[in-house]
């Protein structure tokens, strides 16, 4: 009872702090001049990862195994994943550009979980004889690790879309403008038009152009280390999780839908990696594919579980709605 109390209150402790740390990024963005709340927002996702990691701890002692048998501990990790990717660079640099990426993440898992949606499997169980082996720290650890990290790196990605493409569009749009200010223009007048475009061009569009292009470059360098990461767990929990399963169940590989949409999340960020060897398709080209692996784990982590089926089904559960 004091366990199971203790849990209840970390849970929503970690999720108070960390949509205030989320309330503290908007008043940055909205107020950069005013307040710089950046270190009370860090200190807040460190207290975020201490009140997740007191859960897990909990969690696993009074229910006496490794709290990653069913969805809703594997989504506990996950936010304690989110907290981890997000404190380690900022120990290391003194600041962290997957700030908002990471809090996000967090505040999203750690909300589903505590929502009311998975009321009928909070309560800790028996594992199942599948479960009772030394190997579910390993593998599933590892898969849930892996999944934090690649969400993480194709968020980073998808904002590198979104800055390039909104950039292509203003800047197609300002040369329409500037080609239909030229046909109605004659003689001195085209004349000074075209010498205020040039100011323009050399002073205040070029230094922005040139933080956005820093900026972008930032997005793509962090997120290809992160999925690069990201993608190590992967292989390592794709591996120990066949040697479970031929532990298990007699068998390194059998095509079950959570193997299956494992190795094609595999195989869509092996293509990623592939396609940073070419510097023809860095940047852009890549983060398509990036892009196409958040959706891919999504279905690999969660929308597999909701059909119920194959060898995996104890991570299964039924949405309810009160």
């Amino acid at each position: 009872m004091i366990f199971s109390t203790l849990e209840h209150i970390l849970t929503h402790i970690s999720f108070s702090i960390v949509s205030i740390v989320i309330t503290l990024h908007l008043i940055t963005l909205l107020g950069n001049e005013i307040i710089k709340p950046y270190d009370s927002s860090e200190k807040g996702m460190i207290a975020t990862f201490l009140c997740l990691t007191g859960l897990l701890t909990t969690r696993w002692i009074y229910s006496g195994h490794f709290p990653l048998s069913d969805l809703y501990e594997s989504f506990i990790f996950l936010s304690w994943s989110f907290s981890l990717i997000h404190i380690v660079p900022y120990f290391k640099i003194r600041k962290n550009d997957l700030t908002t990426i990471t809090a996000s993440s967090t505040i999203f898992t750690q909300g589903f979980a505590t929502s009311g949606l998975l009321n009928e499997i909070r309560k800790p169980t028996i594992l199942v004889p599948a479960l009772q082996s030394e190997w579910l720290i390993m593998h599933v650890s590892m898969m849930i690790l892996s999944y934090a990290a690649l969400l993480c790196g194709s968020l980073l990605s998808v904002a590198l879309l979104v800055i390039t493409f909104r950039n292509l569009f203003y800047s197609s749009k300002s040369n329409n403008l500037v080609k239909l200010n030229a046909s109605f223009s004659f003689g001195e007048i085209q004349y000074k038009n075209e010498r205020n475009n040039i100011l323009k061009k050399n002073s205040v569009f070029s230094d922005k152009n040139y933080y956005k292009a820093q900026f972008i470059k930032q997005l793509d360098f962090w997120s290809y280390r992160v999925i690069s990461l990201g993608f190590v767990f992967l292989t390592i929990g794709i591996l120990s999780g066949a040697v479970w399963a031929n532990e298990a169940w007699g068998s390194y590989w059998s095509w079950d839908p959570k193997e299956t949409w494992a190795f094609i999340t595999w195989i869509v960020f092996a293509i990623y990696l592939h396609t940073r060897t070419n510097k023809n398709l860095q940047g852009a080209n890549s983060a398509v594919v990036a892009t196409l692996g958040f959706l891919i784990i999504w279905i690999c982590y969660f929308g597999v579980n909701l059909l119920g089926i194959g060898l995996h089904s104890y991570g299964s559960f039924t949405l309810t709605f009160r």
